[in-house]
């Protein structure tokens, strides 16, 4: 019979006079995986974050292996045998499988250590990280570099990390989000491996379909506080979906309203860069959702991209409303072009910076004292503050007390809203989408597909990148199939097929007209 490892017992926590925890409350038994699921800002992370030590806790207990627990930091939880596998997995890439395996405690070479030298034992350091990178049956040295691994092996590090310290408690988030089939199958292979040796694992996923295949138990999260849990027997995914939002979400992708016009908003002639893109033509119509389609690496985000001005192009070109834009980023947000990039963390936000600043940042020209521009400048602040407030309002940025409040306290949903909010302060009549909602939550998905429908709406020209194929069939008016940098197949509304679509990203040429 299962004994609990791990208790949450009545846990509370406020940021910024903001109740992010509600009494929460659920068990974690020896052996078993956990599913935590729940829209982003439901609370998911600060609970994890406690767990490992990152932020301590407002009210309640935690009790881990019988006894109370409540850690100091990320070292003393690590010492209590608790491992935390974050999405953006925190290894460093300039350093060996080995060194990153035990980063935080390197083997020593005692007769020099305890004459005052800290010198590392890596003869030791290596034989011990061989036999823990065998029973994860990574075939790998442990002298290879991080950085010349693909993302799969990268997180097997990760849990190699885990193992050698004989972790009680592994929290994964997210850990298939950027694995291929392949991978997430042999990563749910090991998974039951390490429970059957009797670890214990809290598995956060927005992928409800993985949860109910490798999880034991269930507990699903909204607004901080529990709504349901129990066996996984007793969930389906439409449960699921049904308690984190707290309705039916029976129809995933709203409505469309107003008409595509027959007028071009872009057009894009013969872009190539070879080796990367090739020969791409097509044309954008105000009020249109113009997806694209392709598995990785057939050139789609390099073509957003190239469209954007970031990366060099050797020939082709585009237009914006029939006129030529300028080559550089800055140029061509003048001209009416907004992107979104799909690592908004990395590219996409000011992670330290606040809502406001984020936000501001492409509109700041238009908000300048008249007769100023050419001198420091001074911002029409009470403008902008009104602006930005009602843009944020307008798609629903949740989680935060004010505007000032820095992005990285934020949800990944509602991260993805400032982004969108910066570029519609600038109403811009080209949105160029790179997988907006990656990494987001059904909930947060449907608030999302309401934007892109409203820019539509409005009269915008929306370019939609993305790798879930529902997506782009529930919201797109064409889309364009991407292989090997090149445009395979253009289908139409009344065409769409999921088999066309896998046929035409594998390679499969089809003619066809971009007017």
């Amino acid at each position: 019979m299962s004994r609990a490892i791990l208790e949450y017992n009545k846990i509370e926590k406020s940021f910024y006079g903001v109740r992010v925890l509600r009494g929460v409350s659920f068990v974690l038994e020896e052996g078993h995986i956990l599913g935590l699921v729940g829209e982003n800002g439901a609370g998911k992370s600060t609970l994890m974050n406690i767990l490992g030590g990152v932020i301590p806790f407002d009210a309640g207990r935690m009790v881990l292996g019988g006894e109370e627990y409540k850690p100091r930091g990320p070292a003393d939880a690590c010492a209590h045998g608790v491992a935390f596998i974050h999405q953006e997995l925190n290894l460093f890439t300039n350093l060996s499988v080995a060194e990153n395996i035990f980063i935080t405690d390197f083997p020593r070479r005692r007769k020099w250590w305890t004459a005052g030298l800290p010198l590392i034992s890596r003869r030791e350091m290596k034989s011990r990280a061989r036999p823990l990178l065998e029973s994860l049956d990574l075939g790998v040295e442990p002298e290879t570099l991080v950085e010349n691994m693909r993302v799969g092996e990268r997180q097997l590090v990760e849990i190699a990390k885990a193992l050698s310290i004989e972790a009680k408690i592994i929290i994964l988030d997210e850990p298939t989000t950027s694995l291929t089939t392949r991978e997430t199958e042999r990563l749910f292979d090991l998974l039951e491996r390490l429970r059957a040796q009797g670890v214990s694992m809290i598995y956060i996923s927005h992928n409800l379909g993985d949860v109910l295949r490798i999880c034991d138990d269930i507990v699903v999260l909204r607004d901080g506080e529990v709504v349901g849990a129990g066996l996984k027997s007793e969930f389906t995914e439409e449960r699921m979906i049904a308690l984190m939002v707290g309705r039916t979400l029976d129809q995933l992708f709203p409505r469309r309203e107003g008409e595509i016009s027959r007028e071009a908003v872009l057009d894009v002639v013969g872009l190539s860069q070879p080796g990367v893109i090739e020969e791409i033509s097509f044309r954008l119509r105000k009020g249109e959702v113009l997806g694209v389609a392709g598995l990785m690496g057939a050139g789609r985000t390099e073509l957003a991209r190239a469209l954007f001005g970031l990366d060099p192009t050797e020939r082709g070109e585009v237009l914006i409303d029939g006129k030529p834009v300028p080559p550089a980023p800055h140029g061509r947000i003048r001209s009416g072009m907004a992107f979104l990039t799909e690592d908004r963390r990395e590219e996409g936000l000011m992670m330290e910076a606040g809502i406001s600043d984020n936000v501001a940042l492409a509109s700041l020209p238009s908000f300048l004292h008249e007769g100023v521009r050419s001198i420091a400048g001074f911002l029409k602040q009470k403008e902008i503050t009104t602006a930005i407030s009602r843009v944020t309002e307008r798609v629903q940025v949740r989680g935060a007390a004010d505007l000032r409040q820095a992005v990285n306290t934020l949800s990944g949903g509602n991260q993805q809203k400032v982004v969108l909010s910066r570029w519609l302060l600038d109403n811009p009549s080209v949105f160029i989408l790179d997988e907006p909602t990656r990494g987001i939550d059904v909930g947060a998905k449907s608030e999302i597909y309401r934007i892109i429908n409203e820019l539509a709406a409005r009269g915008a020209g929306v370019l939609l990148i993305s790798s879930e194929i529902e997506e782009l069939i529930g919201l797109c008016d064409r889309i364009l199939v991407m292989a090997g940098g090149r445009i395979t197949d253009c289908v139409e509304r009344a065409d769409f097929d999921r088999e066309r679509i896998l046929r035409s990203a594998l390679g499969g040429m089809s003619k066809w007209e971009s007017a």
